[in-house]
C-alpha cells in the first residue's frame, strides 16, 4: 500500500475537515434514530477469549499480565456480536453498538485494521423487518449529511429509495448464468460453473471458496446503482451465524446490504443453538487451520449464553463505508478522525 501523508497535516486535514464533520452529524443523527426506535446503546468490551469464529476473519492477539499470576490470551474482538448476544440473553430486547472493532491483514481503500461497526439487535422480530431498519439508516446518514446522492467511484444511487430485494438464487440465474440450487454442496459443478464465467479455479478451493468468488468478481460489483441492493437468503453454508430457513433448510436467513457496489451491511435471523453453533465453529476453525495453519479459541461463555437467547434479529453494518458513500470519499482513511499509522 503506497504511504499517505499524516492525517493530522494541517494542508491534509483541511480537505479531510468536511467529510470528518459530516460522520459526526451522521453518528450523531443515528444514535437519536436508534433511541427514537426504543433501542439502547450498549458497550462491549473490546478484550475477549475470542477474535470471532469465522474462516477467513483475522483477529489481533495480545496478552494479559497480572501481578503474580500466570499470564493469558486475550483478542481485539472482531465485531461486538459475542457481547450483543450475551446481553440478549441477560434479558435486553432491542440493543445497538457503535463500537471500534480490529480486523487483521485488512488495509484497502474498503478496508482498514480498525473501523467502526454498527451493530443491532431485535429480539422476537423476523431477520426481514432489519430490511426496513437498513432503510431507515440509508435515509437518516443522507439527511445527517445533506447528500442527495450517494456515491463511490463511477456509481451512485438514491438512498431515500426503497431497496431492491433480491435472492441469492435469482442474483446467481441473473448475473452469473447459474443455476446456484441445482449446484449446492457439489464443488466440482461449481468449479465448473466457474471456470465457464472466467473466474480462477484452484485445486484446493472448496465449494465455499468457489461460491464466494463467483459473488465477489461476478455479482457484488452489479449490486447497489440506482438504489441499494439487499441480497438476501444465502446457502446454509455460507452464514455461520444464521438459523437455517424453515420452509428451505438449504438456505439460511441472511441478507447483505450493497450500495454503489459497496458492501455496506451483513444481517441474521440469529442461531440460538449452542451444540450447532459450536459444530459450526469447530468446523470454520479446522477449515481456518488447512487454509491458514492456526485457528482461534471458541468462547464457551458465549455458547452457555446462547442457551439462553431468545429469537432474535442482528445487523452489522460498517459505519465508515457509511460514511464514504454519503460523502463521496473514494477511501475509508478520509472518513477516519484518526487512521492506524502505516508500518
Amino acid at each position: 500500500m503506497a504511504q499517505r501523508a499524516a492525517f493530522w497535516a494541517p494542508e491534509i486535514f483541511v480537505a479531510r475537515r468536511p467529510r470528518l464533520r459530516a460522520r459526526a452529524r451522521i453518528v450523531r443523527a443515528l444514535r437519536d434514530w436508534f433511541d427514537r426506535a426504543g433501542f439502547v446503546e450498549i458497550e462491549p468490551s473490546a478484550l475477549q477469549v475470542s477474535p470471532g469464529n469465522e474462516t477467513h476473519i483475522a483477529g489481533f492477539a495480545t496478552r494479559f499480565e497480572p501481578l503474580g499470576a500466570p499470564s493469558s490470551t486475550y483478542y481485539l474482538h472482531s465485531s461486538p456480536e459475542f457481547d450483543c448476544k450475551k446481553l440478549l440473553a441477560a434479558g435486553e430486547s432491542k440493543i445497538f453498538s457503535l463500537a471500534h472493532v480490529f480486523r487483521n491483514g485488512e488495509r484497502t481503500r474498503l478496508h482498514h485494521p480498525e473501523f467502526t461497526m454498527l451493530e443491532w439487535y431485535r429480539a422476537e422480530a423476523p431477520y426481514r423487518a432489519l430490511i426496513d431498519d437498513c432503510a431507515a439508516v440509508l435515509a437518516v446518514a443522507a439527511d445527517a449529511a445533506q447528500a442527495h446522492e450517494f456515491s463511490y467511484r463511477n456509481s451512485s444511487l438514491d438512498p431515500r429509495a426503497a431497496p431492491e430485494i433480491l435472492p441469492v438464487t435469482e442474483a446467481f440465474s441473473h448475473y452469473a448464468g447459474v443455476d446456484l440450487a441445482a449446484v449446492l454442496g457439489n464443488r466440482d459443478a461449481l468449479a465448473h460453473q466457474a471456470a465457464r464465467l472466467g473466474v480462477r479455479v484452484s485445486v484446493d478451493d472448496s465449494w465455499s471458496d468457489l461460491f464466494s468468488k463467483i459473488v465477489s468478481e461476478k455479482i457484488e460489483p452489479k449490486l447497489g446503482h440506482g438504489r441499494a441492493t439487499v441480497l438476501i437468503d444465502y446457502p446454509a453454508s455460507e452464514a455461520a451465524l444464521a438459523r437455517r430457513k424453515p420452509e428451505d433448510p438449504r438456505f439460511a436467513e441472511r441478507f447483505e446490504l450493497f450500495c454503489c457496489g459497496v458492501e455496506l451491511a451483513n444481517a441474521f435471523g440469529e442461531l440460538t443453538d449452542p451444540v450447532e453453533q459450536r459444530r459450526r465453529f469447530e468446523a470454520d476453525m479446522a477449515e481456518r487451520a488447512r487454509i491458514y495453519g492456526s485457528s482461534y479459541p471458541i468462547d464457551a461463555d458465549f455458547l452457555d449464553a446462547l442457551s439462553l437467547m431468545p429469537p432474535a434479529s442482528g445487523c452489522a453494518l460498517g459505519l465508515d463505508r457509511l460514511v464514504m458513500l454519503a460523502t463521496g470519499a473514494s477511501h475509508i482513511e478520509d472518513v477516519l478522525w484518526a487512521p492506524v499509522a502505516a508500518p
